[in-house]
């Protein structure tokens, strides 16, 4: 498994859920241990990371450029 994407645990669990739309396994995990009581548990830094085998299509599909698209 290759890290895909580090940030807000919000915005990862939304791109797992992306990536496996996109029939790409996808592993979610948090960076740190558990945050303190009454901490937002969504912006907790969590990891994306993606079989190697994945990344370039991976890679294509979230961030090359889109300009085209119009």
């Amino acid at each position: 498994m290759k890290r895909f994407f580090t940030g807000d645990f919000i915005k990862a669990e939304l791109l797992v859920t992306m990536l496996e739309k996109h029939g790409i396994e996808a592993e979610l995990q948090f960076a740190h241990e558990p945050m303190e009581d009454g901490a937002d548990e969504f912006s907790r830094e969590s990891i994306v990371s993606i079989p190697e085998s994945e990344y370039d299509r991976a890679y294509q599909l979230f961030y090359q450029d889109s300009g085209d698209e119009l």
